[in-house]
């Protein structure tokens, strides 16, 4: 039965934690990717790819950084912007070369949210360069950034992560799913973007986390079942623990006692399993499985299924 997807790429599926982000190292990775997405399509069903984009926006500040005395210093969204052309860009070419029947279309999408949002008064998503504690200090100073530890590792600038409220392409990528075209949108989350005082849209300096906007595309282009694609082929509770489970097909209500009792942690699957009930609680199905292993986990021959 044909099913209308809205599928997250995680990061890892375009650059591998410790790799250089050569252009050729990312174009093998989502050479890679294009296999299994390929077999979704081959299935028939209908596909909207929502990508990471977080190491690419890294790359791209820091190039900003190194070449500011020369180069004019871009702003966040532009960055954001830049990701999805170049990301896309790599999976257009891939799929087309795998299906060249098909039409393979990017969006580039930007993700409207609240200025009143919360997480503006307390910026959290680490991003960019290391520095020193007294370059973070001058930073501060010079421009306005908030600042913050990571993890050991030295400091970073910190920007908010607010919800996204909605997408701003939605109408545009629900046109071409209905001509049979296979999307690229969302990536990163979307280029951040809010209404100012007269009503118009600006780029504001913001991260979205990816799966919260494929969620919200999910709803808005109403697909079947949103698929977020990991490393690992399940989600587990008492993961690394003697009693570690794998967690295959799961009702909501469970999912959420699992969720309150701290079994998945917000810097890694927790935001993927909030996803996931939010969407089961639609009556759908949310799942979330590792890349090679869409396909099957799409008849339900794989990964963690939350339904509704």
């Amino acid at each position: 039965m044909k099913k209308r997807v809205v599928l997250a790429l995680g990061g890892n599926a375009i650059l591998q934690p410790g790799q250089v982000g050569s252009y050729e190292n990312q174009k093998a990775n989502i050479e890679a990717s294009a296999d299994s997405i390929t077999e979704i399509i081959k299935r028939g069903h209908e596909l909207v790819i929502v990508h990471g984009n977080g190491p690419q926006v890294g790359q791209i500040l820091r190039q900003n950084e190194l070449a500011k005395e020369e180069i004019p210093v871009q702003p966040l969204p532009i960055c954001s912007s830049e990701s999805q052309g170049f990301i896309g860009y790599m999976l257009q070419e891939s799929l087309k070369n795998r299906l060249p029947e098909k039409n393979v279309a990017t969006v580039l999408t930007m993700t409207e949210v609240d200025l009143k949002d919360e997480a503006f008064k307390q910026p959290t998503k680490p991003i960019g360069s290391f520095y020193t504690e007294e370059e973070s200090k001058q930073l501060e100073v010079e421009k306005g950034w908030v600042m913050g530890e990571d993890a050991g590792r030295g400091y970073r600038r910190l920007v908010p992560s607010p919800k996204p409220k909605t997408i701003v392409e939605v109408d545009v990528i629900r046109t071409m799913l209905e001509n049979k075209i296979i999307v690229v949108s969302t990536g990163g989350g979307g280029i951040p973007v809010a209404k100012n005082e007269s009503g118009q849209l600006e780029g504001v300096a913001a991260v979205i986390d990816k799966d919260s906007s494929a969620l919200k595309l999910s709803e808005e282009v109403d697909s079947d079942v949103l698929m977020i694609l990991t490393d690992v082929p399940n989600v587990y509770i008492n993961y690394g623990k003697p009693n570690q489970e794998k967690l295959e097909t799961i009702s909501i209500e469970k999912a959420e006692e699992y969720y309150n009792e701290g079994h998945f942690s917000d810097g890694s699957v927790g935001p993927k399993m909030a996803a996931c009930i939010d969407f089961a609680k639609q009556g759908k199905t949310a799942i979330i499985c590792s890349l090679d292993e869409a396909a099957d986990a799409l008849e339900g021959k794989a990964g963690t299924r939350v339904v509704g």
